[in-house]
C-alpha cells in the first residue's frame, strides 16, 4: 500500500518535498495490475478518483499467453471473474454523472467471447480494448464492452496504426490517420449498435 501510495503521488497527484511539493505527471488515466490484492489497488483507485482520472485494471488481457494465469479456474470461477468482481466493488464509490467509474479495466478485444460476462460482473466500469489490429482481434466483435454507453469502451491500437502505411503504402502520416480514422468509425458503428 506504501508503494501504491507513492504511484498514486507520481501518476495524478504531488509528493511532498523538503522544499514544496511536486506535481505528479497529471494523468488522464493509468493502468494498475490487480494482483497484489485491493489493499495495493485502493490508494491508486482513490487517487483517481479525487483528481478525476482513471484507474484502469488488468482483468483479461490481450496477449497470447494471458490465459495461462488470468483463465485459472479458482475454487468457484477463473481468476479474470475474480478480478472483475474486486474492481467492479472498488470502483462502486467511483460512479460519475454519465454512469461509469473512475475504476476500469483492461479486457483485451482477443477473447471476445469472454467480454459479456465480464461486462455482467462490472456493468459501470470502462473497458480498455487492446489488441485490435495487430494482435488480429475485430471491432466488430466488441459489442457487449459498449453496452452501458459509447463511453464504456476504449478500443486501442499503436502497431496497425503507426505501420500503416507498409500495408497501404503512401505517406505514413497520411496511412497512420487513415487507419485510426477507420477504427474510430467502426467502433462508433458497434457502440451504436450495443
Amino acid at each position: 500500500p506504501v508503494t501504491a501510495r507513492a504511484y498514486a503521488q507520481a501518476l495524478v497527484g504531488e509528493t511532498p518535498g523538503p522544499f514544496g511539493a511536486v506535481p505528479g505527471l497529471g494523468a488522464d488515466a493509468f493502468t494498475a495490475n490487480p494482483l497484489l490484492g485491493r489493499d495495493s489497488l485502493e490508494p491508486l483507485a482513490s487517487a483517481a478518483r479525487d483528481r478525476g482520472a482513471a484507474c484502469l485494471c488488468l482483468v483479461r488481457t490481450s496477449n497470447p499467453g494471458a490465459g495461462e494465469v488470468q483463465d485459472v479456474a479458482a475454487p468457484t470461477e477463473p481468476l479474470h471473474e475474480s478480478l472483475a468482481r474486486m474492481v467492479d466493488a472498488l470502483g462502486a464509490d467511483s460512479v460519475g454523472r454519465g454512469g461509469l467509474s473512475a475504476v476500469g479495466a483492461v479486457v483485451g478485444a482477443t477473447s471476445p467471447g469472454l467480454i459479456a460476462r465480464v461486462r455482467e460482473l462490472m456493468p459501470r466500469a470502462i473497458f480498455l480494448l487492446p489488441g485490435v489490429g495487430a494482435q488480429g482481434a475485430a471491432v466488430e466483435a466488441l459489442g457487449p464492452a459498449f453496452l452501458p454507453g459509447p463511453a464504456a469502451g476504449l478500443v486501442t491500437a499503436s502497431r496497425s496504426i503507426v505501420d500503416a502505411h507498409a500495408e497501404r503504402g503512401g505517406d505514413p502520416a497520411i496511412a497512420a490517420a487513415e487507419s485510426a480514422e477507420a477504427l474510430r468509425a467502426a467502433a462508433w458503428t458497434v457502440a451504436a449498435g450495443a
